[in-house]
């Protein structure tokens, strides 16, 4: 069974810190003195339009990915400090392409997740009896 890469390599990170005016052809331009550049990840926060101030920039070799972090962390980009250091694993999945509710586990989650409900739901009318009665409710 295949499963996305993982982080373990170090050599994705986070660089968070971002300007609204950063795009990603900028953050590459930034970032590529150190190495050449597998992906660049940039959330976007769809309410207001623009990214959420925060991106994953993954580079082809782990070296040239601790050098960017040495030399990047703690500088300025559109006059904003940025912060770079290695992206933790459980926060992105390399690979991950597809959005969370497009894989079949997700809709099995949501399906049991329902069904649970569902039950409680139904016990709880079935417990319900007025009080001066003792007939059921609902």
């Amino acid at each position: 069974m295949s499963k996305a890469p993982t982080l373990q390599s170090h050599k994705a990170l986070y660089i968070g810190g971002l300007d609204a005016a950063v795009k990603e052809p900028t953050l590459r331009a930034a970032f590529l003195p150190f190495g050449p550049i597998q992906s660049i990840d940039i959330p976007m926060d769809y309410a207001a339009g623009t990214h959420k101030g925060f991106a994953f920039l993954e580079f082809v070799d782990s070296d040239d990915a601790n050098e960017a972090i040495y030399n990047m962390d703690g500088a300025e980009l559109f006059g904003k400090s940025l912060t770079v250091n290695v992206a933790q694993a459980d926060k992105m999945r390399l690979g991950g392409n597809k959005a969370l509710w497009s894989t079949d586990e997700y809709h099995r989650e949501q399906a049991d997740a329902k069904e649970e409900g569902d039950k409680a739901m139904e016990e709880g009318k079935e417990g319900e009896k007025d009080k001066a009665t003792g007939e059921l409710l609902g």
